[in-house]
């Protein structure tokens, strides 16, 4: 039985990517790097430590992995306050209105910092309908690997049987996978180049999975 949703942020809850994109691009030049488009798409759904990370020991860069971090967290931070157009995936907002109607228990667990989960959340008003908020830069291990959404459920206090799992990016529904959690993969046109093939359902609208569609599912 269907107890808790387990929602990814990027690409599910806001499209903040391009914002994201914008800010990486812009510490690749603070630090001379040309990083092509396909080994950026292959970034998606990973933690910013992991991503620097990767970048210093391919580019056999000078600068410590955490100062790549705080670049790129010093552009996204200009751009976030200053991009009017951000807004909530269309549809997103009924969704978590029609699940916390119907019982269940949300939780976050996004790749991004806290602090811009915190900021996201406060700009939309999100955190009167989630009862936990998971950050991948606080753990151990980025996606794809499981521990996310092992803690996630954990925190939903749900059998992760019971529990359903909305993601957009190759790594984030093998972590599901992974985490042995029903996944539902959201190809909406926001996500580009990325493979759904292990999701146990994949949609292209957010009314697809409404609580009277899913339910039946987990």
């Amino acid at each position: 039985m269907l107890k808790a949703i387990i929602f990814d942020m990027d690409g599910v809850i806001v499209d903040s990517e391009p914002l994201h994109k914008k800010a990486y691009y812009k510490m690749f030049q603070d630090v001379n790097i040309v990083v092509s488009s396909k080994v950026f798409a292959s970034f998606t759904g990973q933690a910013t430590l992991k991503i620097c990370q990767t970048l210093c020991e391919g580019f056999n860069l000078k600068q410590a992995p955490i100062e790549l971090v705080a670049l790129k967290r010093k552009h996204f931070k200009y751009i976030f306050e200053n991009d009017t157009d951000f807004c909530l995936i269309e549809g997103v907002l009924n969704l978590i209105i029609d699940y916390k109607k119907n019982g269940l228990k949300l939780v976050l667990a996004s790749s991004a910092s806290m602090e811009t989960i915190n900021k996201i959340f406060t700009r939309f008003q999100l955190d009167q309908y989630f009862i936990a908020k998971l950050s991948g830069a606080d753990l151990k291990a980025s996606k794809p690997h499981p521990e996310i959404f092992i803690k996630a459920a954990k925190a939903s206090k749900c059998k992760k049987e019971e529990c359903l799992v909305i993601e957009d990016s190759t790594n984030g529904i093998e972590a599901a996978v992974n985490a042995g959690i029903y996944c539902v993969g959201f190809d909406s046109f926001h996500s580009k180049n990325q493979d759904y093939s292990k999701a146990d359902l994949v949609i292209k609208k957010l009314s697809q999975i409404s609580y009277k569609k899913i339910k039946g599912k987990v």
